[in-house]
């Protein structure tokens, strides 16, 4: 699958700005990881852009995403990606033992944390975060609530590369695509 065919299965079922705008960002995140690695990058941005398609069809846990896996099976998503989908919320039963299922699980809170932290910024750009501003917001309990801080930490765990440097790579790899991310402000 390509990520124009992913983009256009996303943009189907999500039309909130913000959730399109995380989507890119764990693509973003993926693909980095997908570049270091030596991966198939292509893959792991379509599993990034893909990973919450159906969150507003079905906003209530436990229905993300397992029943937004049929509607990927129908649309020729692969079982690899559709697996990973499902592995990246614990309450499925999926366990992760692929390095794709392990960094979708590990992308996908601290690419949304990080573009919290940069909204909060005076510039609101993700340009002048840095991994001890992160790290002190997480230790904020009332700094974007919903993010699980106990899955960043476990993600980069289950990794197996130190939680700055999980930071400092994400950070990294959005802080180059800013532009796209809408996240560039007015630095």
């Amino acid at each position: 699958m390509t990520t124009e065919q992913a983009w256009e299965i996303l943009t189907e079922f999500t039309k909130s700005e913000s959730l399109l705008k995380h989507a890119r960002a764990v693509a973003v995140c993926m693909a980095a990881y997908a570049r270091a690695q030596g991966a198939d990058e292509q893959l792991w941005t379509v599993t990034g852009l893909l990973h919450d398609f159906d969150w507003e069809i079905h906003p209530m846990l436990p229905d993300h995403p397992v029943k937004g896996e049929p509607i990927l099976a129908e649309r020729g998503v692969s079982d690899e990606i559709r697996r990973a989908i499902l592995s990246h919320a614990n309450f499925t039963g999926v366990p992760r033992t692929t390095a794709l299922e392990k960094t979708l699980f590990a992308c996908d809170e601290l690419a949304g944390f990080l573009t919290a932290v940069s909204y909060v910024r005076p510039t609101r750009s993700i340009l002048d975060v840095d991994v001890a501003a992160v790290k002190k917001k997480m230790k904020d309990k009332a700094f974007a609530r919903a993010v699980s801080r106990d899955d960043i930490r476990n993600g980069a765990v289950e990794l197996g590369v130190e939680l700055d440097h999980h930071i400092a790579f994400c950070l990294g790899a959005m802080q180059e695509k800013a532009d796209e991310l809408g996240l560039r402000g007015s630095s």
